[in-house]
């Protein structure tokens, strides 16, 4: 079992009045990949600073290998940080900023200077070592400041939005640039996103955040498959969520009444509901099929094509039923090749039984 390095135990941030991180307990690995997501204002950043000792906790303690470290200063606590928008010094040449951790724990100039161009050439950047960081672009800024906070050897990296203003197509690269990093140094990383798809692609273990609490913490696969609430599942925005009572249980079976017409679950977690039980149907936007003949078996609706989003090579195809239910599927474009939609186009939409779940 990987030991645990980073403890938050019931940590709480006040401002005044306002609660920014309210009663957050976490236990995190040595190595893992922590994504902290959610939108803004929901206590991602100021847990991250909590942990980089930019802010102190107003309750709780924060434990490094057991040890307490809620009054730390940040420059002890060896848990350098990956600003937004790198917080690179404009007045030095790129080695000498790659050389300034290093230079402030006393590191020799020859050894220093060494160690630095050592992370540029690691980072693929050791021919822009004079240029000055206003001459560089988005994506070579931002090796720049990873190359400054690894070059000390840290055992813990702190991002904070570290993708968020590049291009998206640089965004990509440095996702799997991140992801070879971390596979490559074996540290721990804790990253700071508001965006799923950045999250879902890089980390072992994601925590999403609401109001200062966290909601729900697990690897990736898991909580895509299976929202723990309501705000998880509209969050995520993968989900189609289908309102409706309780007609009638069997083991392993549910069935709802909605406005659009009967539909079954097949689960083992039923959350306990019983006839006559308000119910939420949870409902993955890829499990969901559209045909133009209703098929034979599974949970039919009829629907009619609002609009198509079209992201890469997938669409996301909006649809309505007669009732006003929207409903949402994630097609590829082989798929949309082969049945080609627009926007009035009536419909069937259809899933398995066994590909919906109920919130608690």
């Amino acid at each position: 079992m990987t030991p645990t390095m980073i403890e938050l135990d019931q940590v709480a941030k006040a401002y005044g009045d306002q609660m920014a991180v309210s009663d957050v307990s976490l236990d995190i690995r040595k190595g893992e990949f922590i994504a902290l997501m959610g939108p803004s204002g929901c206590g991602k950043t100021t847990t991250l600073r909590m942990l980089a000792g930019l802010e102190t906790p107003t309750a709780g303690e924060i434990r490094l290998w057991g040890r307490r470290i809620n009054e730390d200063t940040p420059w002890s606590r060896d848990t350098p940080l990956v600003w937004q928008n790198y917080a690179l010094f404009p007045f030095m040449t790129v080695r000498r900023n790659v050389e300034f951790g290093l230079k402030h724990r006393g590191t020799p100039p020859r050894e220093r200077t060494a160690k630095a161009d050592e992370w540029l050439a690691r980072m693929g950047i050791g021919a822009l070592a004079e240029r000055m960081p206003g001459q560089l672009s988005g994506g070579q800024r931002q090796r720049v400041a990873l190359a400054r906070a690894l070059a000390t050897e840290p055992e813990l990296l702190l991002l904070d939005e570290p993708l968020s203003a590049l291009d998206p197509h640089l965004k990509v690269k440095m996702q799997a640039e991140l992801v070879r990093l971390h596979q490559e140094l074996g540290i721990t990383f804790i990253c700071v996103t508001h965006s799923p798809s950045e999250a879902f692609a890089m980390a072992d273990r994601v925590v999403i955040m609401s109001e200062g609490r966290v909601q729900q913490v697990g690897a990736p696969r898991d909580i895509h498959r299976r929202a723990e609430n309501r705000f998880v599942a509209e969050f995520l925005g993968g989900s189609n969520l289908i309102a409706g009572t309780v007609a009638s249980r069997e083991a392993g079976a549910i069935t709802i009444d909605t406005a659009s017409g009967p539909l079954l679950a097949r689960t083992s977690e039923d959350q306990g509901l019983s006839p006559g039980d308000a119910a939420t149907l949870v409902v993955g936007t890829d499990r969901v099929a559209i045909t133009s003949e209703r098929p034979a078996s599974g949970n039919a609706l009829e629907a009619r094509v609002a609009t198509l989003d079209f992201v890469g090579a997938s669409v996301t195809v909006f649809m309505e039923t007669p009732a006003g239910l929207e409903i949402r599927a994630q097609l590829s474009s082989r798929d949309l090749d082969a049945m080609p939609l627009a926007p009035g186009d009536a419909v069937f939409v259809h899933w398995p039984a066994e590909a919906g779940y109920f919130l608690a």
